[in-house]
């Protein structure tokens, strides 16, 4: 449809301008991701069997090139579903680093904080529809129940197959055991 080719490069734009530009410069952003890293790389530690590298500037430069290929990826129809997933895993540590619109006092910074920050949010909602359109094909839900649906009912044949077959060899069993008993 020709809204989707028009629609996703426009909301990729900023992911891929926005992960080049921190690619180039990722001091720039490794202050305001510092809390977050940190945070996460705490619960990581503790949940997983594996060291998590608490290199501020390694995260930031993994999330900025998750934005840059997740946003080629939607912006030219590859694997829209997934890439518009990734974006929307990777905009909300970046909102969370990058607008802290609570921590400022002043009421301009605050504002342009909370502009970007519900910005954000609203590319954040693009994105999730983006990860549920199937245009028009039915989605991997229909196609789970369509299967599991078609699943039980083999299995019910096959159940009523095989209590019939172990009825006749019960009765044939009791025949055969009259016939030595008799």
């Amino acid at each position: 449809m020709l809204v989707r080719r028009i629609a996703r490069p426009l909301l990729a734009s900023s992911f891929i301008y926005g992960g080049i530009d921190t690619l180039r410069n990722p001091q720039s952003r490794v202050p305001g991701a510092t809390p977050i890293v940190e945070q996460i790389t705490e619960v990581a530690d503790k949940q997983l069997p594996v060291q998590v590298s608490k290199d501020v500037e390694q995260w930031v430069k993994i999330d900025a090139a998750v934005k840059v290929g997740a946003g080629s990826l939607f912006a030219l129809g590859k694997f829209p579903r997934l890439s518009a997933l990734l974006l929307a895993g990777s905009i909300v540590p970046t909102t969370l680093a990058g607008h802290r619109f609570w921590e400022h006092d002043d009421p301009k910074e605050r504002f342009g904080q909370l502009s970007h920050f519900l910005k954000n949010l609203g590319l954040f909602g693009g994105l999730l529809i983006a990860t549920v359109d199937t245009e028009g094909k039915p989605s991997v839900g229909w196609w789970t129940r369509k299967t599991a649906g078609k699943a039980a009912a083999a299995a019910e044949a096959s159940y009523e197959k095989a209590s019939k077959k172990a009825a006749k060899a019960q009765k044939k069993a009791a025949k055969q055991v009259k016939k030595v008993t008799h």
